[in-house]
C-alpha cells in the first residue's frame, strides 16, 4: 500500500512537472507572438526639411516610433541628390538647401534609437530646384536615377526608399507607362539590398498610385487628410474626418492593399477659414486655444463662409490609430515638428492606444469597416463614441491573458486531481 502510494506521488510529480513545463512553453510562446505582432505595428513619422529638422527629432520621443521619412529630397536636372556636402534640392527652413551634415544628424540620431530612416522622394509640391521627374524617369533615364538614388541611401546609410510622386505629376508619368517599370527597378535594387521600398498615396481618381505597382511596396502610406485648404474642397467641409479614414481603407482594400501593407495617414495639422489664418500646426492651436482644444476637432462652427479650424483632436487620432490596426498595420503622421509637448502630444495618443489594443483594454470606438461610412463620426463626435469596447483581434494581444488564464486554470485542475489521488491512495 505504502508503495503503491508512493508510486502515485511520483507519477503524479512527473505530470505536474511535465504539465507545468508545457504552460510555461505555451505561455512564453504567446508573449513571443504577442511581441512580435506589437513590434510589427508601425508608427511612422514625417520631418520635413522647411523646418527645423534637428529641433524636430531632439524634441520627438522616438520610442514611440517604428520609423522616419526624411521629406523630400529631389534629384536635380542631372539626376543627383547631393552636391559638396549640400544636397542638391532639399529646401530648408531658412531658404537655400539642407546641408548633408544636418540629414546625418536626423538619421544617426533616429537609428541609435532603433528607428528606421528612410528618404522620401518629391512630394507634393516639387520644389524649383528639382530635376524633371517626367524626364528622368524616361526609360533612357531611369537606370541612372535608380542608380543615385541606391548611392545616396547606401552612402547616408538609410534603410530605404519613400516614394511620394503625387496628383498630376503621378498621373502624368503613370500615362506614359513610366511609373511602375521605375518603382519595379528601384525595388529589386532595395531587395538585393534588403531595403525598404514604401509610398505616399491620395485616394482620389488621378492621385493614387497604379494597381500594377503595389505589389513591389513594403507598405504605403494612405494620405488620409486634406480634404479641404486654403485653394481646395468643398466649402464648409472638415479636412480629416474619421468617416473619411474609413473610406480610404475602404477603397485601398478594394483595390487589392492587403492589411500588412496598408498604413493610415493622420494629419497633426489643421486649416483655418474666414478670419482665421490658413495654417496650422497641432501645436500652435493648443497655444492659442487652450488645452481644451485638444478634445474637440473644430473651432468654430464648420460652415460655408463661417469661421472655423478644422484638424484632429486626440479622441479622433485615438480611434484612427485602432482603425489604422484593426484594418491595417498602423498609422503615418504628417508631421513630427507639428505635434504638442508632452501630455498633450498626439504622438503619445498613438502610442498608449497601440499599448491598450496589445494588451487588450483599447476602449476606442469599434472601427469596423463593414459598415457604410456614413455612420460613422464625422467630426469631433467620434469623442463620444469612444466609449464601445472595441475588438482588438487584429492585435492578438487581447487573447494573451485569456489563454494564459485557460492554461494554468487546466494545470491547477491537474494538480487537484493529483492530491485527490494521493489522498484516496492512503
Amino acid at each position: 500500500m505504502v508503495t503503491t502510494h508512493h508510486s502515485i506521488i511520483n507519477a503524479c510529480g512527473r505530470r505536474l512537472a511535465i504539465a507545468f513545463g508545457i504552460v510555461l512553453l505555451c505561455v512564453s510562446s504567446i508573449q513571443l507572438w504577442a511581441t512580435h505582432a506589437h513590434a510589427e505595428t508601425k508608427v511612422i513619422g514625417y520631418i520635413a526639411s522647411f523646418t527645423d529638422m534637428k529641433a524636430a527629432i531632439d524634441k520627438t520621443d522616438l520610442s514611440k516610433l517604428t520609423h522616419i521619412n526624411l521629406s523630400f529630397t529631389n534629384p536635380d536636372a542631372q539626376g543627383k541628390l547631393v552636391e559638396n556636402g549640400t544636397m542638391t534640392c532639399m529646401p530648408g527652413m531658412q531658404g537655400g538647401n539642407v546641408s548633408a551634415a544636418e540629414v546625418r544628424y536626423v538619421i544617426d540620431k533616429a537609428q541609435a534609437a532603433g528607428v528606421k530612416v528612410l528618404a522620401s522622394v518629391a512630394g507634393g509640391v516639387i520644389p524649383a530646384c528639382s530635376g524633371n521627374w517626367e524626364t528622368l524617369l524616361q526609360p533612357a533615364n531611369r537606370q541612372a536615377l535608380v542608380n543615385n538614388l541606391i548611392a545616396f541611401m547606401e552612402d547616408f546609410g538609410l534603410d530605404g526608399i519613400d516614394i511620394d510622386i503625387e496628383g498630376v505629376l503621378l498621373t502624368n508619368i503613370d500615362n506614359a507607362g513610366n511609373y511602375t517599370p521605375f518603382i519595379q527597378e528601384l525595388s529589386a535594387q532595395l531587395v538585393a539590398r534588403q531595403k525598404l521600398l514604401t509610398c505616399a498615396t491620395a485616394s482620389y481618381v488621378g492621385g493614387m498610385i497604379p494597381e500594377s505597382s503595389i505589389g513591389y511596396f513594403d507598405f504605403v502610406n494612405i494620405m488620409s487628410y486634406d480634404a479641404i485648404g486654403p485653394s481646395w474642397g468643398q466649402a464648409g467641409a472638415e479636412h480629416s474626418t474619421y468617416a473619411m479614414a474609413v473610406d480610404h481603407v475602404n477603397i485601398w482594400k478594394n483595390r487589392g492593399l492587403s492589411k500588412e501593407k496598408l498604413v493610415l495617414g493622420v494629419p497633426f495639422y489643421g486649416y483655418g477659414f474666414g478670419s482665421y489664418k490658413s495654417d496650422y500646426t497641432y501645436a500652435s492651436i493648443l497655444a492659442e486655444f487652450g488645452a481644451d482644444a485638444a478634445n474637440r476637432d473644430l473651432i468654430g462652427t464648420a460652415c460655408a463662409g463661417c469661421n472655423y479650424i478644422t484638424y484632429n483632436g486626440a479622441a479622433t487620432i485615438k480611434a484612427k490609430t485602432k482603425l489604422g490596426l484593426e484594418q491595417g498595420s498602423g498609422v503615418m503622421i504628417w508631421e513630427l515638428s507639428q505635434d504638442a509637448a508632452a501630455a498633450n502630444s498626439l504622438l503619445k495618443v498613438i502610442d498608449d492606444e497601440i499599448k491598450q489594443i496589445a494588451t487588450g483594454s483599447s476602449s476606442a470606438a469599434s472601427s469596423s469597416v463593414a459598415a457604410s461610412s456614413s455612420a460613422q463620426p464625422a467630426s469631433s463626435a467620434v469623442a463620444s463614441s469612444a466609449t464601445t469596447t472595441g475588438d482588438s483581434k487584429s492585435s492578438g494581444g487581447g487573447s494573451l491573458g485569456a489563454i494564459s488564464t485557460l492554461l494554468l486554470s487546466l494545470l491547477l485542475s491537474l494538480r487537484v486531481l493529483c492530491f485527490t489521488r494521493t489522498a484516496h491512495a492512503r
